[in-house]
């Protein structure tokens, strides 16, 4: 170690070291070999979770999943980097969502076309609402089967222990004030909670969990009422027309219809009379 180093940190001008590994690339038939490996060792289902990198770092990902028949892949529109990459890279670097499931939904269109296996795919990166879902799937259709979701969940997770705690131990919350003083009175999936566990097992569950039952809740009550108005009641019914770009630009990113196009044919034989 360089000798400077080591009396700086003897001087306490830092208390940690950190290791920063070499960048790997990925060799197809090493990848098909280790899926083969994995099965082979016994695993049943097989991901690939890849993010926002080079369109041909996406196509290659999405070929190899192919190949290797694989059970689900994931591509993740989030903030570039790890941990232990540059802060600016984990905030700002990277594909946009948008932008990144225009490439996708391409990538994969060809592959149906010539037959090739389409796995099963998710979508992820920024995703916290039920219009936000409902976009994800209609657009990706009919290849996204999943919308992916972690710090809307993380969010929730906290907000719910945050207030659940102050409720327990008998502390207002303001904002919350108008709804009651009890976790079944603010949390309004609670009564549902209680009566699906048991009351012994409701006073075991984390304040958390709750606030988290009730987000996911509120998405499902909210993707049913979009998805009603779209007179669509199932997923597997979205399609790409039941959205539409506003502008020229998301057109041509997302392969959907130009609000100006959407229904162009069908008002043309309304007005035709």
């Amino acid at each position: 170690m360089t000798p400077t180093v080591v009396k700086a940190y003897h001087a306490g001008a830092f208390r940690e070291f950190e290791r920063h590994s070499r960048v790997g690339a990925v060799d197809e038939e090493a990848f098909l070999r280790r899926v083969e490996e994995l099965r082979q060792a016994g695993a049943r289902f097989i991901f690939l979770k890849t993010g926002a990198y080079r369109p041909a770092d996406l196509a290659l990902a999405v070929k190899l999943a192919s190949e290797a028949r694989l059970d689900l892949l994931t591509v993740d529109g989030a903030g570039g980097g790890t941990g232990m990459s540059p802060w600016r890279m984990m905030n700002e670097w990277g594909v946009p969502t948008v932008y990144l499931q225009g490439l996708l939904t391409r990538y994969l269109d060809r592959l149906a076309a010539k037959g090739r296996y389409v796995p099963p795919v998710a979508i992820a990166g920024g995703f916290s609402l039920e219009d936000h879902i409902f976009k994800a799937l209609a657009i990706g259709a009919p290849h996204v089967k999943v919308v992916g979701m972690a710090r809307a969940l993380l969010t929730a997770a906290m907000v719910g222990k945050t207030v659940g705690l102050s409720l327990l131990e008998g502390r207002a919350v303001p904002e919350y004030e108008r709804y009651g003083d009890h976790l079944e009175q603010v949390f309004v999936g609670a009564v549902e909670l209680k009566n699906l566990l048991g009351e012994e097992d409701f006073q075991r569950l984390p304040v958390g969990a709750i606030g988290v039952y009730n987000y996911f809740e509120r998405l499902a009550q909210g993707l049913r009422q979009l998805m009603c108005g779209a007179r669509k009641f199932a997923l597997k019914y979205l399609t790409r027309d039941d959205v539409a770009a506003l502008t020229p630009e998301a057109a041509s990113i997302t392969g959907v219809k130009y609000i100006m196009e959407v229904d162009a044919e069908e008002a043309e034989r309304i007005l035709d009379f």
